[in-house]
């Protein structure tokens, strides 16, 4: 650094690659001094205007403020107030139009000057030299001091941090931008604050050398300055005129030779760089006590009449300016603020100057023509050979052109410092800086999106890591209070109630759980029925051996169709017991006692649930008809002329044994039931029937059985209604032939035969079972008259355990 320094002050110059000469343009303003601009009726004060966050308000509407004072309030970082630029009234805040390329709103205070411009507390400290570091940077940030070169970055954050590693301070007044002569007034006609506030800055950084630097195009600024400049530290240094020796990273290295690296910062390599105005606004805030509220505005242009220079207090709008200035527009006038490089059209006039404002450029169209139509890029390489940062600009527009970012921020996009030397050069008049503002602001966006995620993953994961934590001391406390707890438990000898309750809960769990089955478990009744059911066989094969095999024709009919002999056999008992029970007990008196003994059978018997199995009809039918043509045989052998029925019997057994076996299953329970109703009613008939009884009882028979034998049988299931028919029919039938005998029982049998057989005939069967009611009361029935026939019978038992052995005689 020392031997940079030596050849710095022994007049080393350095150069910049590409640059321009674009027409100057700055006789206009810069040939007479700097006026005061005035007061505005109304004053637009924007609450930001530097780069980096607005404060916070501190006045309300209707709020009084003199000149000077704060109206937003500063903080740490990147915040700068901004101040009353005259005393008045706020008389609102709201959005309004700011200085932005985006012609977008920003919040803004309006101020109605009260004429009198009257200044509130002013605290200047000219014994500069006595104050801290510190206290010098709170003292600037309080005045709203930023950057006026046009970048408007923070003069406090950026003296601060590396500042005071500074070796070198550069003050720039080269100002290469054509039309604009700010700097050069203010160099010519305030050499000496600038030099004052050139002192403050070497106070606060101390740097080994301070250099002037201003383009050779400004004489007498040059030659103001150098008269101020005593100090054997400071430097004048005058450089050749070009575009855009202006920008920072140019300066430096035109008065250093030294280049900014990527990505770098000049004050990383001891080198700070301050613009004059804000080295001017300095002094003006440390020595005088006077925030920024004003600066020297250019307003330049054919179209002015009185074009110059002007003191503009912050916040005045730019149709004033104009008008103050004696503005002639033409049609379609355009207003530029900045340079005609770098500056950007206002939207409309009523746009407040801001600390950027430097200039207020209204060109004719001869002056400055609109820029032409865009092109096709010709690959000239004209504006590679132009651009000062030595980039690559064609490839640039490619890139930004098709938003392909990356690629562009690998050709080093943000070393674009703008200023619009490419643009200046392009045949083709590609808008090129445009190009590259929208992909920078595209890519800013995207990366405090992506700044923003990540931010809330770091907040979610401290929240998950935070309930961890939690959890964790949570589950400690409670394991510290369980271990103490059964310390506890332990030593009172008792048992800890919480870990039995535990321990209980978690045997339940481990228990097998047993699924209740749905069906009760039959196997004792299952194998009680296939004891009985082996003994039904048994008895069979006995009868079998017996010689009677042809008379027995249902049990082959019910193994054939997978008949339950356990039921068949419990029926027949049953009705058995019932039979020799009414036998025994019967006198001749018993015709008048069969109401109560019908009462007393129908009463249990139609309480009883239906069977869940299927009563086979026809089945029943047949086995009815057997029986009682089995008991009128026997009937017909104890008379006198037993011959005459035998044929009837035979055609009554034939009949049905020819009769085809249904598939379906039986009740046998049932079949054996009606069976024995039958026969009991059968041998009632016989013992009543007189001498001529024989003719007339093989007609009944051969009528019942009939139906029977003619009717239908389906695949699964016979029509049950027609087998309650048949049984009433024949029912009846006996009964008649037993009145015709003479008995005195002829007035009670009617009845209850009618009873029987009305509801029988005249009510619809189900086609799938048999009403246990109806069946139940036609049991009773039968019951009562095998009651009274029996007790006339001489040889009831035999016949009852053997129906068909009259049949061998």
């Amino acid at each position: 650094m020392q031997h940079l320094l030596e050849r710095i002050k022994a007049g080393n110059l350095w150069d910049f690659h590409g640059g321009i000469h674009p027409p100057e343009n700055k006789d206009q303003s810069s040939l007479t001094p700097v006026v005061d601009a005035g007061l505005p009726p109304q004053l637009i004060i924007p609450v930001r205007q530097h780069a980096g966050p607005a404060g916070d308000l501190l006045v309300q509407v209707g709020d009084k403020v003199k000149k000077g004072q704060p109206l937003t309030r500063y903080d740490k970082g990147r915040i700068v107030p901004v101040h009353a630029s005259t005393s008045g009234t706020v008389t609102a805040i709201e959005p309004h139009t700011v200085a932005h390329p985006s012609g977008l709103e920003d919040l803004c205070v309006i101020l109605t000057p009260d004429g009198e411009d009257a200044w509130g507390e002013r605290n200047g400290r000219a014994d500069y030299w006595n104050l801290e570091r510190g206290e010098l940077l709170e003292r600037i940030q309080q005045a709203g001091i930023a950057g006026l070169g046009g970048a408007v970055f923070p003069t406090h954050s950026k003296l601060d941090g590396r500042g005071q590693l500074t070796e070198i301070l550069i003050v720039n007044g080269l100002e290469c931008e054509p039309y604009i002569t700010t700097d050069d007034r203010l160099m010519q006609e305030y050499a000496d604050e600038i030099m004052d506030g050139i002192r403050v800055l070497k106070h606060l950084l101390k740097p080994k050398l301070t250099l002037i630097g201003v383009e050779d195009n400004k004489p007498a600024a040059i030659d103001e300055l150098t008269r101020h400049a005593t100090d054997e530290d400071v430097l004048v240094k005058s450089v050749p005129t070009k575009y855009p020796s202006g920008g920072a990273k140019q300066t430096i290295e035109l008065l250093t030779g030294r280049q900014v690296p990527k990505g770098g910062r000049a004050v990383d390599m001891g080198i700070m760089v301050l613009n004059v105005a804000t080295v001017f606004a300095i002094k003006r805030a440390i020595i005088d006590g006077e925030p920024l509220i004003s600066r020297i505005v250019t307003l330049t242009g054919d179209a002015f009449k009185k074009p110059g220079n002007a003191w503009v207090l912050l916040g005045t709008p730019v149709r004033w300016l104009l008008q103050r200035f004696e503005l002639q527009p033409e049609a379609d006038q355009r207003v530029i603020m900045g340079g005609p490089m770098m500056g950007f059209t206002l939207p409309h006039a009523m746009v407040p100057v801001v600390k950027a404002t430097n200039c207020l450029l209204s060109p004719t169209r001869a002056e400055l023509p609109p820029p032409g139509p865009e092109q096709a890029c010709i690959r000239c390489s004209a504006c590679a050979d132009a651009c000062p940062a030595n980039l690559l600009p064609q490839e640039l527009y490619w890139y930004s052109r098709a938003k392909d970012y990356d690629k562009a921020e690998k050709l080093n996009l943000f070393d674009c410092i703008e200023c619009g030397a490419c643009a200046w050069v392009c045949p083709s008049e590609i808008p090129l800086v445009q190009y590259y503002k929208i992909a920078k602001d595209d890519i800013r966006e995207t990366r405090a999106e992506h700044e923003k995620a990540e931010r809330a993953k770091q907040r979610f994961e401290a929240k998950q890591a935070r309930f961890e934590r939690e959890k964790a001391a949570r589950e400690a406390r409670h394991a510290e209070a369980a271990a103490q707890r059964r310390q506890a438990m332990t030593k009172a000898g008792g048992e800890d109630p919480v870990a039995a309750a535990l321990a209980r809960l978690k045997a339940k769990q481990e228990a097998p759980v047993s699924v209740p089955s749905d069906q009760p478990d039959n196997a004792a009744m299952a194998a009680a029925r296939e004891a009985r059911k082996q003994e039904a066989l048994a008895r069979r094969a006995a009868k079998a051996a017996e010689g009677q095999p042809q008379a027995e024709p249902v049990p082959a009919q019910e193994s054939a169709s997978e008949v339950d002999p356990k039921k068949a056999a419990i029926a027949a008992a049953l009705a058995r017991a019932k039979a020799k029970k009414a036998a025994q007990a019967a006198g001749e008196d018993n015709v008048i006692s069969e109401p109560a003994a019908v009462n007393e059978v129908v009463t249990p018997t139609a309480s009883e649930p239906a069977p869940a199995n299927e009563v086979d009809p026809k089945k029943a039918a047949i086995a009815a008809a057997i029986a009682r043509a089995k008991a009128k045989k026997a009937a017909q052998a104890a008379g006198e002329d037993n011959v005459g029925s035998e044929p009837a019997v035979s055609e009554v057994v034939t009949t049905a044994a020819n009769e085809p076996a249904s598939t379906s299953e039986a009740d046998p329970k049932k079949a054996a039931i009606a069976a024995a109703i039958a026969r009991a009613k059968a041998k009632k008939a016989a013992q009543a029937a007189g001498e001529n009884n024989a003719a007339s009882e093989p007609a009944a028979v051969s009528e019942v059985v009939t139906p029977a034998a003619s009717e239908p049988t389906p695949a699964d299931e016979v029509d049950s209604k027609k087998a309650a028919i048949a049984a009433a029919i024949a029912r009846a039938k006996a009964k008649k032939a037993a009145q015709a005998a003479g008995e005195d029982n002829a007035g009670s049998e009617p009845a209850a035969v009618s009873e029987a057989v009305t509801p029988a005939a005249g009510e619809p069967a189900p086609a799938d079972e048999v009403d246990p009611k109806k069946a139940a009361i036609a049991t009773a029935i039968a019951r009562a008259k095998a009651k009274k026939a029996a007790a006339e019978a001489a040889k009831l038992d035999q016949r009852e355990s053997d129906p068909l052995s009259d049949k061998s005689h």
